[in-house]
């Protein structure tokens, strides 16, 4: 229930007014975002790579409804390529595109904007030596998100995709990417969405979720395991042995500031470990989601609140 409400009030105007008037330095805000600038961010990465791991950087933003904001977007990703390029990051950093802040939500030629943008950012990216992933949004995107997908692998077969694992229709969509030359990234999902198109139980969706890895794991493509509950990822890894996946076919994600020890952890035991990195000034909805997913991070999120008065 209380995860429901926090997702409910990620969109509230009167409550994002409040919080974002936060320094991102403090407390909570730091915990799960590096920053505000590509500098910060690379940071960072250079700090995350320096322990072995790898990264994916999210520049924050959603439901773009401005053009020149959707351009402003994708300008900050070629910036943030080139300062990664340039501090020699980019064999153990790629990038993760919410469509919807490269102009999917525009009206009329949205999902055209988004394409453009997207492939853009695809051409830098190859250029710098490094790869992108399309972040996946709420269910009503999801459609128009696999049919920009579908164009870019065109040119870019190496774009990643992400698929939520709440989604009743998310096994079916494993098997269509299950393929050679496929990234997938599975994650458990983080926005409020109706029963009608998603599982609501936590068991049934932790159920859900093993399910899809197990298509993922017997497929032909390069499973990226987005989770930080201990026992998805032991089930992970016995699926992997299973399937005959050798270390370095499959990865897992976690998000920046979550679990630290366990992303060496693993690491530390041969695993490919990738972090997930959001920066940027739009963090709130990203900052509410992350407490939502753990109400327990509440309790740190008020002594933030206290210790800025």
């Amino acid at each position: 229930m209380l995860r429901r409400v926090l997702l409910g009030v990620s969109r509230s105007p009167q409550i994002k007014k409040a919080v974002s008037a936060m320094p991102v330095s403090s407390g909570i805000v730091a915990r799960f975002v590096a920053g505000e600038t590509a500098p910060e961010a690379v940071l960072a990465t250079e700090k995350l790579v320096g322990n072995g791991l790898n990264v994916t950087l999210d520049h924050l933003g959603e439901d773009v409804t401005d053009l020149a904001a959707a351009t402003a977007t994708a300008d900050a990703y070629l910036e943030l390529l080139k300062q990664l390029s340039e501090a020699g990051l980019t064999a153990h950093a790629e990038v993760s595109v919410k469509l919807s802040a490269v102009g999917q939500a525009l009206p009329g030629d949205g999902e055209k904007i988004a394409l453009e943008n997207a492939r853009t950012i695809c051409l830098a990216a190859r250029n710098a030596g490094t790869t992108v992933t399309l972040d996946m949004e709420d269910h009503t995107t999801t459609d128009s998100t696999l049919g920009i997908l579908r164009e870019l692998r065109q040119d870019f077969p190496e774009t990643g995709a992400v698929l939520q694992a709440y989604l009743r229709r998310t096994e079916g969509d494993c098997r269509d990417l299950a393929h050679a030359g496929s990234r997938v990234r599975l994650c458990k999902g983080a926005y409020k969405e109706p029963e009608s198109v998603a599982y609501q139980d936590k068991r049934a969706v932790d159920k859900a979720y093993v399910r899809a890895m197990k298509i993922l794991m017997n497929g032909d493509g390069y499973p990226m395991i987005a989770s930080h509950d201990p026992r998805l990822i032991a089930i992970a890894g016995s699926l992997a042995d299973r399937a005959g996946r050798e270390r370095g076919s499959y990865e897992y994600q976690m998000l920046f500031g979550i679990r630290p020890e366990e992303q060496l952890r693993l690491f530390r035991e041969g695993q490919t470990v990738r972090v997930y990195i959001p920066y940027g000034e739009d963090w709130y909805g990203y900052l509410v989601r992350r407490l939502a997913e753990r109400p327990a991070n509440l309790q740190f999120f008020a002594r933030s609140l206290i210790s800025k008065k």
